[in-house]
């Protein structure tokens, strides 16, 4: 007999859309930029940000979208030969640029006879209304989301982090694109420095009360070259990094105040060993999953 989830996955979230196919995202590089690093909000890029990720010999590196999936396929192709793909355009900001840049870049992408939809990473200040537009007809066509990283509900830390966005623009563009008739996904970090275990608690809250479909979660993590690595190196006394024991029981309350219908696609997220200067654990995502899983299942012990 099939286990029961707590909450709604990532995999049955794409089993309703694609109910007689296997499909699997395949990670992009489209060559954006990103309004925190090019000087128009800011310069630096947020501050949890690795910054060897943007060197300058990046650009000679980028490959056309096309060539980028192939070589994704390839990978899955051998064992599973009928699988279809989405094109997940993550890396920096993807829409930022030239409308007419982004709308090539992604009808590249849909052309390929295996991908059967998108997913684009973005910033909520960076969704201009032609664009939105032009998504929004794409959405009828096939299938969408738009995913917006938040990273926190708290105009304090975002200016921290130095986001460049407010909440506010989070939830204003989130309606935006809720409207055009387009999925959103959000993704929000917990742990950030300066937030109280009370105030991680209440993101779950507030994201609850957006038309959000799925969501990533992820802990803080202090990765090397970072501005944070150099705050967290000065004044670790700022920062509250969580054992793997503290991180589940936060996930677990912090799921609990999620309304029920968001799909949750992630708990954790590993940097490699080599950038990550902390929280070192042991453990593997799925084994977080899985405690996670089995500590929802779990009925709540009443106070």
């Amino acid at each position: 007999m099939a286990e029961i989830s707590p909450y709604i996955d990532f995999a049955s979230f794409l089993k309703g859309h694609f109910p007689e196919q296997k499909v699997q995202k395949i990670t992009l590089t489209a060559g954006f930029s990103c309004p925190t690093r090019d000087g128009s909000r800011g310069r630096g890029g947020c501050t949890y940000c690795n910054n060897k990720s943007f060197s300058p010999n990046y650009a000679t590196k980028l490959r056309p979208i096309t060539e980028q999936i192939d070589e994704g396929i390839s990978f899955f192709r051998r064992k599973y030969p009928e699988m279809k793909y989405l094109a997940y355009f993550q890396s920096y900001t993807n829409t930022y640029g030239e409308v007419d840049d982004c709308i090539a870049k992604y009808e590249e992408a849909l052309a390929h006879p295996d991908v059967v939809g998108l997913i684009i990473g973005t910033r909520p200040d960076c969704m201009p209304e032609p664009l939105l537009h032009y998504l929004s007809e794409l959405s009828k066509r096939t299938f969408l989301l738009i995913e917006y990283g938040v990273e926190s509900t708290w105009d304090k830390s975002l200016e921290r982090i130095q986001r460049g966005h407010t909440w506010q623009d989070s939830v204003d563009t989130i309606w935006r694109t809720h409207h055009a008739g387009i999925m959103v996904g959000a993704h929000i970090i917990l742990g950030l420095p300066g937030e109280s275990r009370e105030e991680i608690l209440q993101h779950a809250d507030r994201l609850s009360e957006l038309p959000i479909t799925t969501l990533k979660v992820h802990q803080l993590q202090i990765i090397r070259g970072t501005i944070m690595a150099g705050e967290y190196l000065r004044n670790p006394e700022d920062f509250h990094l969580f054992t793997e024991e503290e991180y589940i029981e936060l996930c677990v309350d912090f799921v609990r105040r999620l309304r029920p219908n968001i799909v949750l696609e992630r708990f954790v997220s590993q940097s490699p060993p080599d950038l990550l200067l902390a929280p070192r654990w042991g453990w593997k995502n799925y084994e977080f999953t899985a405690k996670i899983r089995r500590a929802l299942s779990t009925p709540p012990s009443i106070q």
